[in-house]
């Protein structure tokens, strides 16, 4: 018999009951996706899905700010040596 070894995480309560309630909608427990999740993992060699930040950091937002203030963003460039002269200028 395979031997069996206990993970455990702690998550904010809200997280675990929207993950239990996902999984239940798809037929399963939240123990089984996790096994799921790390076969996966090892099959894959690494996560099974693209990992985003979809909230840029305060740095991010104040250079867009700063590019949005000072220039025109409705410029298009024929080139990317034309481009690279903005950039510069």
């Amino acid at each position: 018999m395979a031997k069996n070894s206990l993970i455990q995480v702690r998550v904010e309560d809200s997280l675990k009951q929207a993950a239990d309630s996902l999984f239940s909608d798809l037929g399963m427990d939240t123990p089984t996706a996790m096994r799921i999740f790390l076969r996966q993992s090892i099959l894959r060699n690494g996560l099974p899905f693209e990992v985003q930040n979809f909230s840029p950091n305060a740095e991010t937002i104040e250079a867009i700010q700063d590019v949005k203030l000072n220039r025109n963003m409705s410029r298009t460039f024929d080139s990317i040596e034309e481009l690279m002269e903005d950039l510069n200028a």
